[in-house]
């Protein structure tokens, strides 16, 4: 596994993790590696902080940690936004744009928007992630 910081036209950084530069290569090319703050898919690796480990060095880790599958991640995550985010639904464009006025409490929310909406949100300088979730079997 290979970690990239990663930065867009418009400036903005995250991290991406691939299973090898090729595969890095490979999504960029095909443009399937967006922003998450503003989905330009015209991105490139950006300069970071480097971390050498040799082959009998160890990353430290926690022991509850080391059985942690990929779907019990993706659980934490979605029990985290629902204990912390109010559901303003269809409304979200609606609610951010209050938030950002002042005109509403200042609080974290989550919702639906459509592209049209987060075009507008991106305009007005609101910050706002995209997250989609999967529905997960219980």
């Amino acid at each position: 596994m290979i970690i990239y910081d990663i930065k867009c036209e418009n400036g903005h950084t995250f991290e991406g993790w691939f299973k090898d530069r090729q595969a890095w290569i490979e999504q960029n090319a095909g443009r399937l590696v967006c922003c998450p703050v503003c989905n330009s898919s015209s991105v490139e690796i950006s300069p970071s902080s480097l971390t050498i480990m040799g082959k009998d060095s160890k990353p430290p880790r926690n022991k509850e940690d080391q059985n942690v599958s990929p779907g019990q991640v993706l659980q934490s995550l979605r029990r985290f936004i629902e204990n912390n985010f109010e559901d303003v639904g269809n409304k979200f464009a609606e609610v951010a744009l209050k938030i950002h006025a002042g005109d509403e409490e200042k609080r974290n929310i989550k919702g639906t928007t459509t592209p049209q909406e987060e075009a507008v949100l991106k305009e007005e300088g609101v910050s706002f992630i995209k997250i989609p979730l999967p529905k997960m079997d219980s």
